[in-house]
């Protein structure tokens, strides 16, 4: 391989947060970014060269963005893989990862089929149509967690059913057809932020301990804090998810750690994923940069751990959708141990993700129970509103 700088340009169907922050990733390696994406003034607009605005399946816009680039992807399960590989061939212009993988990803009963017949171990999961059929699977299961089978993100899409009487509203919640997945009482959340580069190459992130409130997730912690026989196993689940999906990239592999000690798929993300996002300052290579290597298929960076590190994400904490203004930010700006990430969202909605610091050890020795304290500390100094 024969690489030179200012390199190629990269097309990315979405120009949400993690658009942005893959832009401003590969900026220095002279890698140009042109995002799709259908809002106006797209988070991403103001750290790439260039922004198609358009929705996220529109054939049009992606052919367009396929003829302008040299290689394709994607930071959001919008987009439409049949379009994808549409426009990669008509254009010969390479997507990773592959639309296949988007494809079974993006429907999540489709998606952990395809993992239970693989052998990777998921939770016990059914799928539901009819308020009676959700009835009885909650009766079987001693409740489940609805999730609708499509589009589902950030909470949305989520309903813990705990008795056959709520299943009714339920299922209108999440909008009919639906998965139901046995209601977890797990130790605690854990993900692996795993890579697939060229020749088969693959690589794994440290395992991150997830924290979710509200079905949103609010911190990251790592090292994870699980015994070590499941952080072995967790890095051996994930290695599986790996071989079992096709392309280029990084994923978010989402797990349960079990009372018992067992490892279980939750979902699977074919993007970088905001339980890395603590990898920028907190890994050798940042997710978003090693995602940019691995689908124009340059080397991969190293995924070692440079100190514990803890993401806190800053959520909107008003009542009602207004413009966004952060206040409290100069206690994050003072601490020698923090980064501030804004996203560049113009409309701060109740719990909308709006950014996320993270707060890094001194020393690869620092304790992370200190560390998460620190940054819960400085998190919940900021605020939208002005009182």
């Amino acid at each position: 391989m024969s690489i030179t700088l200012p390199g190629p340009t990269l097309g990315v169907v979405g120009g949400g947060q993690l658009g942005r922050m893959i832009g401003e990733s590969v900026a220095r390696l002279g890698v140009e970014v042109v995002v799709l994406d259908p809002t106006p003034d797209c988070p991403a607009s103001p750290v790439v060269s260039d922004q198609i605005v358009a929705d996220f399946d529109d054939a049009d816009a992606v052919h367009e963005l396929a003829s302008r680039v040299d290689a394709l992807t994607f930071e959001i399960e919008l987009a439409d893989p049949d379009v994808l590989a549409e426009a990669s061939a008509e254009h010969d212009v390479p997507v990773q990862p592959d639309p296949d993988t988007l494809r079974t990803i993006q429907d999540k009963l489709v998606q952990k089929e395809a993992l239970s017949d693989a052998g990777i171990p998921v939770p016990e999961f059914v799928a539901v149509a009819t308020a009676e059929g959700l009835e009885r699977v909650v009766e079987e299961f001693g409740g489940v967690m609805l999730k609708a089978r499509e589009g589902g993100y950030d909470g949305r899409g989520n309903v813990p059913v705990e008795s056959p009487a709520e299943a009714e509203d339920a299922l209108e919640e999440v909008g009919g057809n639906a998965m139901a997945e046995e209601l977890l009482d797990f130790e605690r959340e854990i993900a692996v932020m795993g890579l697939k580069g060229a020749d088969g190459e693959t690589r794994t992130y440290p395992v991150t301990e997830t924290v979710h409130r509200e079905e949103i997730l609010r911190e990251s912690v790592v090292p994870a804090r699980s015994d070590d026989p499941v952080i072995a196993e967790a890095e051996s689940v994930a290695t599986d998810v790996l071989s079992f999906l096709d392309g280029r990239g990084v994923y978010g592999i989402e797990l349960f750690e079990t009372r018992e000690g067992e490892v279980l798929v939750n979902e699977i993300a074919p993007r970088p994923h905001n339980s890395g996002h603590w990898t920028i300052e907190g890994a050798r290579t940042s997710q978003f940069e090693n995602h940019v290597r691995a689908v124009l298929g340059w080397p991969l960076g190293p995924t070692d751990l440079v100190a514990p590190a803890v993401t806190a994400n800053v959520l909107g904490d008003v009542d009602e959708t207004q413009p966004a203004t952060l206040r409290g930010v100069d206690d994050v700006l003072a601490a020698p141990d923090a980064a501030l990430h804004w996203y560049g969202k113009d409309d701060v909605r109740p719990l909308r993700k709006m950014g996320h610091l993270t707060v890094t050890g001194e020393s690869p020795e620092a304790d992370p129970d200190a560390v998460l304290s620190e940054a819960r500390t400085l998190r919940d100094g900021l605020t939208f509103t002005d009182s």
